[in-house]
């Protein structure tokens, strides 16, 4: 038994080390931890990213069949009426605030 107790507290100084490095090193379990967080992030990241997307390519596709798609985007983007339209803006200071913001203001959101 006396010759096998050096034996058994090396091997108790090894798994100590091991341990420690598990724990506290840069490339332990805190580190994977981290990485993790991260990968969700990510995951989140995409998702949202992927919903831009679709809303996008619904445009496009709503840009390319359609006269009333084009033109509608032009009145609200590029502020343009037809020849021989009058413009009138009305503004309603009791109406509420839009709550949210339009689909493209998200993705340029995400974007960022």
């Amino acid at each position: 038994m006396t010759q096998l107790r050096p034996f058994f507290i090396g091997l108790l100084l090894l798994l100590v080390v091991l341990q420690y490095k598990l724990w506290f090193s840069e490339k332990g379990v805190p580190r994977l931890w981290e990485m993790e967080g991260a990968i969700v992030e990510q995951i989140d990241l995409n998702e949202q990213l992927e919903a831009c997307n679709r809303v996008l390519r619904a445009e496009v596709i709503d840009l390319k069949s359609g006269r009333e798609a084009l033109e509608e985007r032009a009145r609200s983007d590029l502020g343009m009426v037809k020849p021989g339209e009058i413009f009138v803006s009305l503004v309603d200071d009791t109406a509420t605030p839009r709550l949210g913001i339009d689909q493209r203001g998200q993705c340029e959101q995400v974007i960022q």
